[in-house]
């Protein structure tokens, strides 16, 4: 059988999801597809550049989640639309935030529809500087929190063993910071309800400043 650059992407995906970034490697891909590394390293020169098709592959095929269900005129639909469909794309695989951090995007589908975001924005009023600061910091935003939230389940529904809340909240008893304590219910489960919460902060940010300035 003939292998494509496209194949070696999506095995490479597959891969991901059962050993993780680290141990992902060209040598180990070319076994799970039962082909010669040399193959391999035909396509892709190095381990960054298969993570950079990697992540334009997953960006691309999850652009539809980034755009609201419904169209809307009010840009905080579609900026919050931008963060949560981001972050349910990253949350698609195993180590997604990780493996997006950094990368070079080889297509531009990702990046047309945040294109559409942006315009969408621009509409309200605010300008080219204002939506690429608003939007850039909820990508930033995003993709730290994930990186986080697979931290503490690098598969959904399996808590790291690294995050043990009970020893750590006796840790913290031991140290006597009651406060710290009570934030590990808030720090280490329910993440999509902290991450509304810290989205909401950044778009009522983004409102404040607007207003303030239109007032002028």
């Amino acid at each position: 059988m003939k292998v494509n650059r496209d194949m070696v992407i999506r095995a490479g995906l597959k891969l991901l999801n059962d050993v993780g970034l680290e141990r992902l490697t060209l040598r180990l891909l070319g076994r799970e597809l039962k082909i010669q590394a040399a193959t391999v390293y035909w396509h892709f020169r190095s381990k960054e550049e298969l993570i950079d098709a990697m992540a334009t592959m997953v960006l691309a095929e999850g652009a539809a989640l980034l755009i609201p269900a419904k169209d809307s005129i009010d840009w905080g639909v579609w900026a919050a639309s931008f963060g949560t469909g981001l972050r349910r794309t990253l949350l698609a695989y195993r180590d997604g935030a990780r493996m997006v951090a950094g990368t070079r995007l080889t297509d531009t589908t990702y990046m047309k529809a945040a294109e559409r975001i942006a315009a969408k924005v621009i509409e309200s009023g605010f300008t080219v500087r204002q939506t690429v600061v608003l939007l850039s910091t909820i990508y930033n935003y995003t993709l730290s929190f994930v990186m986080e939230e697979q931290a503490v389940f690098p598969r959904p529904g399996k808590r790291s063993a690294q995050y043990n809340v009970k020893e750590r909240n006796a840790m913290l008893d031991r140290g006597g910071l009651p406060i710290l304590r009570q934030a590990g219910a808030i720090l280490f489960d329910q993440f999509d309800r902290r991450y509304r919460e810290g989205l909401n902060l950044i778009l009522q940010g983004a409102q404040h400043s607007h207003g303030r300035k239109r007032a002028r």
